[in-house]
């Protein structure tokens, strides 16, 4: 599969394949960006594309990851078991819990969870 958009729950999602490219640099945050402009209102990013520094906060990559989606109105969900990091990062389990509390930055352990998710926010 590649990245492709799919309807989910009503909502039209860009929904990135597992296996590909991983989201090591902002530019990459921007080509998903730039991919959802296709009629998107949300990527679904499995945590395993993620770049590990994503998980370290003290790098910041995380935080302009999810500024730039906020920034262009895009609502990004992080689609995957990530309680390796969790158990690991005080910080990380803050930023999850707040994140999933708001509407912008979701993390869910799988796609049916994300239309969980859609539904109750729409």
């Amino acid at each position: 599969m590649s990245d492709e958009i799919q309807e989910r729950a009503g909502v039209q999602v860009l929904v990135c394949d597992p296996a590909g490219p991983t989201v090591a640099t902002e530019q990459d945050a921007l080509d998903l960006i730039g991919a959802a402009f296709a009629g998107a209102q949300v990527v679904a990013v499995p945590a395993s594309r993620l770049d590990e520094r994503f998980f370290s906060l003290g790098t910041r990559f995380a935080g302009e990851v999810m500024q730039k989606f906020v920034n262009y109105r895009l609502r990004l969900a992080i689609v995957g078991d990530i309680s390796g990091h969790l158990s690991e990062s005080s910080a990380l389990r803050a930023l999850v819990h707040e994140s999933n509390k708001a509407g912008h930055i979701w993390f869910v352990p799988d796609l049916a969870a994300l239309d969980d998710r859609l539904r109750a926010a729409s």
